[in-house]
Parts: C-alpha cells; structure tokens; sequence
C-alpha cells in the first residue's frame, strides 16, 4: 500500500534470489524451525519479527524454503495460535490510534488530520478485504473508538 494515496513512485527494495530449495549453508531442520516460530510466538512476537530474528539468530534466509511451502503465518495456523487480527491491520490500528492520541491534543494540526483520514481509509479497505477472505468474522467492522479495546486483547 505504498502509493496508494501519492504519486510518487517510492523506494525500489533488492530482490531474494528466485531458489525453490533451502541453501546447503542454512539451517535446514524443519521440526526444530517450527519449534522455534511456535515458542516466539507464545512469548508475544509478531510473525514479521519472527522472520527477522530467524534469519538473524538461527541462519534460516527463506521459511518457505526451507518448509515446502509454508509461511510463517501458515504454521502458526496449524498450531493454532494465529491472532485474531492480521497483523498489518493491527499495526495499522495501533497507527491510528497513536494519531488520534496526538490530534486529541493538537486540534489544528491539519496534515495529521488528513494522515488519519487517509490511514483510516487503508484500514477499511484492509477490513473488507479480510472480511472477504474469512480471515476476520463477516460483520466485523472497523469502529475508532473500540480500538483501544481491541488491541489490548
């Protein structure tokens, strides 16, 4: 969603190399991994994170790899410990949030008033996109003033 709302192009990121299996020099134990992402997981870690601290820490460059195909989303499915809101949602909840803290403060503060609208806008569509893909129940609707309570849970 980097240019949805400019006309800018943005920053053009490096690409992995195209490789359908593990390299010889990474960590290749499968069972050991899923270990790894289940115990992050239950300290609280965010999938995104996981995937930093496995390439940093244990020398795994490509879940998907390395699994056959799985993401790192798809094994904390299986073990059923998936959160209740997709993670870039809840990110984008927590953005939001924080820009409502600061125009509750600073009222006349008209470029961060445009940013939540636009913010807000993201998050709507990213709700009725996860609506539509079953990841979020079909009449869950995006309310400013319950996130606070959602995002506590």
């Amino acid at each position: 969603m980097a240019r949805m709302h400019a006309r800018r192009r943005g920053k053009s990121g490096s690409v992995r190399p195209h490789r359908k299996e593990a390299p010889a020099w990474s960590n290749t134990d499968v069972k050991a991994v899923e270990k790894v992402i289940v115990d992050l997981r239950k300290e609280g870690v965010s999938s995104a994170r996981i995937g930093l601290i496995l390439r940093d820490r244990y020398g795994v460059p490509d879940i998907k790899a390395l699994t056959g195909g799985k993401r790192i989303g798809d094994i904390l499915r299986d073990n059923k410990i998936q959160s209740e809101i997709p993670e870039d949602l809840r990110d984008l909840m927590k953005k939001a949030l924080g820009l409502r803290k600061h125009l509750s403060e600073n009222e006349k503060d008209l470029h961060n008033k445009r940013q939540l609208q636009l913010m807000e806008s993201k998050i709507r569509r990213l709700v009725r996109y996860y609506a539509k893909s079953r990841r979020l129940p079909e009449g869950w609707t995006y309310k400013p003033e319950n996130t606070e309570i959602l995002l506590s849970r």
